[in-house]
């Protein structure tokens, strides 16, 4: 890549990893979009899944302590079993649809967090392995792991700190499945791996800046911030603003 994609995609990491950090969501709604300006779907899916390994040391840890594992466990479960499928999915669509289904995805989560949708019964494991199905589905074929689980914990009872927690587990160990995936389907390349480990300070600068400005106290103004970076992420990511085309 030239000196000005990586500059681009070092922006995005930082970006996402600081949104990461604060909030327990966002990356790949940030990354995904602003990555396949630059490069392919495929790539950007990798690239986020090896930087996102930074999270096992920023982030995890402290997660993995204040998370409810069953709940967490039982949605990662399930996503395994349907990210092949969602992979399938990703190496057999051309890339403008794909990138339509990015911005698209980020712009419905958007609209459903800010509509403030909320449930109160404590969820059963039908419900956590349905989510965690669609989280799979949707991730392995779009890089976006992230939507349904993040209106799935926002909108439930949970305080604000296990709600992070949860996230972060699920979305980060999914997004290191990708990988064993993407190279059984030969996707996985050296392109995509060397992007990603160009990725790795970046994104875990971001997301140790994010940890160190969470705040339990001010969750409505990380979520603010959150939500206007994902929209600014989603509408640049529109393939209106050109296609990628390789060279």
């Amino acid at each position: 890549m030239m000196g000005a994609e990586t500059l681009w995609l070092s922006f995005a990491s930082i970006l996402a990893g600081c949104v990461y950090g604060f909030s327990g969501f966002g990356a790949a709604l940030i990354f995904m979009p602003l990555a396949v300006i630059v490069v392919e779907p495929q790539i950007a899916i990798a690239a986020m899944s090896v930087s996102a390994l930074s999270s096992f040391v920023t982030l995890v840890p402290r997660a993995w302590g204040e998370a409810d594992r069953r709940a967490a466990l039982t949605m990662l479960g399930a996503a395994l079993v349907t990210i092949p499928i969602g992979q399938w999915i990703l190496l057999s669509s051309d890339t403008a649809p794909l990138r339509w289904a990015v911005s698209g995805i980020a712009f419905a989560t958007l609209l459903l967090l800010l509509s403030g949708w909320r449930y109160h019964s404590r969820p059963g494991r039908a419900a956590l392995l349905s989510v965690g199905g669609g989280v799979g589905l949707m991730g392995g074929a779009t890089g976006l792991n992230g939507p349904l689980v993040i209106l799935f914990q926002l909108g439930g009872p949970d305080e604000v700190a296990r709600t992070r927690a949860n996230t972060i587990l699920v979305l980060t160990f999914t997004g290191l499945a990708y990988l064993p995936f993407l190279a059984a389907h030969g996707a996985l390349t050296r392109e995509g791996v060397l992007v990603g480990a160009s990725q790795l300070v970046p994104y875990g600068a971001g997301a140790l800046l994010g940890r160190r400005l969470f705040n339990p106290a001010w969750e409505r103004t990380y979520r603010n911030v959150a939500y206007a970076i994902i929209a600014a992420a989603a509408i640049l990511g529109l393939p209106i603003w050109g296609s990628y085309a390789p060279e």
